[in-house]
């Protein structure tokens, strides 16, 4: 008798996926526009500053209209999607920090003799505290994470899935004020000066909160991944090169790691120099038609924001050249260039993900059914018979489901900020129902696709995966579940336990009014 194969069942690759959900998304919105699918709620208005009706409708991208869009505005949009320019820029400068040996060098050094533990609480602590540089995170620790573990002689996707839990999940917590907290409290005033026009929330507002949240959630985080998720990843076969003995610093490492401390503080005292106002030919990043210098440094118009990514990548670049000038692994400019290149060989698999990532979330955000969903879940909070606690739970339930379809927390608060009047006439203040719809959208951001830094962990996945079969997007969503959902229960338990308390959650505000 012939023996049967079986065929292996092989999942449908991440490109092939987001292409099955743009087409999707296309028929959806379609029908969707055919029944005149749409929600109604309170907003306000941006020019009487009242609250007015607001009506968000699905846009029909199964028709001629929304043909032409998609097949003129693919290509520009792939060449304006953040996420791959950031993600090119960022790479030249990782790029010569590996091939130089940089990278392995301060790692290796670094990790050899500390606790697994330890390195995975540091890595998740600086993850959730690097909200200070916005979305940005995603592009530098998402692969520098990997290559933590690669180099700590462990399986890189641990580095990877812990990275981007902790980059989403803590997505909501900061010990400083950014442009970003500063536009939340700028849509959260705009409601509140509709009944109390005297009302002001304080810059540190949330310290409190935050402070508690973050030392939970980094301790949480870290216990997650070395007793769940190291259990769970197959063991991953390293290369012949990462198999080495404990490393002994040569002289010429030495002088490498020396050159690279020594360029590296000037670059940064130049750099800090530079965004301190007040001192002799300083402040020349900062945007001066700004009043707080929060804006200053934050401002849409400043040279930080705009200039940041660059800024990084220089820095990394001086890094890599510093060392490899010391430790004579970089010995002329032709090997300076191919070094920049490094992490670009091979870069043509995360292209193309990224182009199909980049199409589908024009896709879905063309068709306007986040907003829908949003305008939607607010109409149920804004005229439900909930109140106090109930409330609360409630948006935060709703906060999450909604950045599933709109994971642009600005655009969704700014939808669902209409239940902060509710919620105020309630007894609950502003800074609490900000602080709750936060926490609730961050928990669920690392779970959607449409989430526009989902394909930089979809992408390293792929990249480091040793299997004959693709990392699904069901693959790696499953592996974020654990993180949202330990995430959520801590964060529910806090606000459980915050209302009831009544304890401030920072300088000048607490759960109630007049705390």
């Amino acid at each position: 008798m012939k023996k049967l194969r079986t065929k292996e069942k092989i999942g449908l690759h991440p490109v092939m996926m987001l292409l099955v959900l743009s087409f999707a998304t296309i028929i959806i919105s379609g029908l969707l526009r055919l029944f005149n699918v749409q929600s109604t709620f309170n907003q306000i208005s941006s020019v009487t500053g009242d609250f007015q009706v607001t009506t968000e409708a699905v846009n029909s991208l199964f028709s001629l209209r929304g043909l032409k869009y998609i097949f003129t505005s693919t290509v520009s949009n792939f060449a304006n999607f953040s996420v791959l320019t950031h993600l090119i820029i960022i790479l030249l400068g990782i790029g010569i920090m590996v091939k130089s040996g940089f990278l392995k060098t301060i790692i290796t050094l670094m990790t050899k003799k500390a606790k697994k533990t330890t390195v995975t609480f540091v890595l998740v602590l600086i993850s959730i505290l690097a909200s200070l540089v916005g979305d940005l995170s995603y592009i530098i620790l998402v692969p520098l994470g990997a290559l933590l573990f690669l180099y700590g002689k462990r399986n890189p996707m641990i580095g990877i899935i812990t990275t981007f839990a902790s980059l989403t999940c803590g997505s909501a917590l900061s010990l400083f004020l950014t442009s970003y907290d500063s536009s939340l409290i700028s849509v959260t005033l705009d409601n509140v000066h509709v009944i109390n026009s005297g009302y002001t929330i304080s810059s540190w507002g949330f310290l409190f909160s935050n402070i508690i949240l973050i030392i939970i959630l980094a301790f949480v985080i870290t216990n997650v991944t070395e007793n769940y998720l190291v259990k769970k990843l197959p063991k991953y076969e390293f290369p012949e090169e990462e198999v080495e003995e404990e490393l002994v610093l040569t002289r010429k490492q030495m002088r490498g790691l020396l050159f690279s401390l020594f360029a590296g503080l000037i670059y940064m005292l130049i750099f800090i120099y530079n965004i301190i106002p007040g001192l002799p030919f300083s402040g020349n990043l900062l945007d001066y038609s700004q009043s707080l210098y929060i804006d200053k440094l934050f401002s849409y118009n400043s040279f930080f924001s705009n200039g940041f990514v660059f800024v990084v990548a220089v820095f990394f670049v001086i890094l890599g050249l510093a060392y490899g000038i010391g430790a004579k692994t970089i010995k002329n400019n032709k090997e300076f260039v191919d070094a920049l290149g490094h992490s670009l060989n091979g870069v043509g698999k995360i292209l193309v993900m990224i182009f199909a990532a980049s199409a589908f979330i024009n896709i879905f955000k063309q068709s306007n059914i986040g907003n829908v969903v949003a305008g939607a879940l607010t109409n149920v909070m804004q005229n439900s018979e909930f109140a106090g606690l109930p409330l609360i739970l409630v948006l935060f339930i709703f906060a999450g489901v909604i950045a599933l379809f709109q994971p642009t927390i600005l655009f969704s608060y700014n939808i669902a900020s209409g239940v902060i009047i509710k919620l105020m006439n309630a007894g609950i203040s502003p800074e609490f129902t900000q602080l709750v719809f936060r926490l609730g959208s961050s928990v669920t951001l690392g779970l959607t696709p449409v989430f526009a830094y989902f394909v930089v962990y979809l992408a390293y996945l792929e990249n480091y995966n040793q299997s004959n079969k693709p990392i699904t997007i069901g693959e790696a969503i499953k592996y974020q579940l654990p993180y949202a959902a330990v995430t959520r229960i801590v964060y529910l338990l806090f606000i459980i336990v915050w209302y009831l308390v009544k304890f401030p959650i920072g300088i000048g505000a607490g759960v109630g009014l007049g705390a």
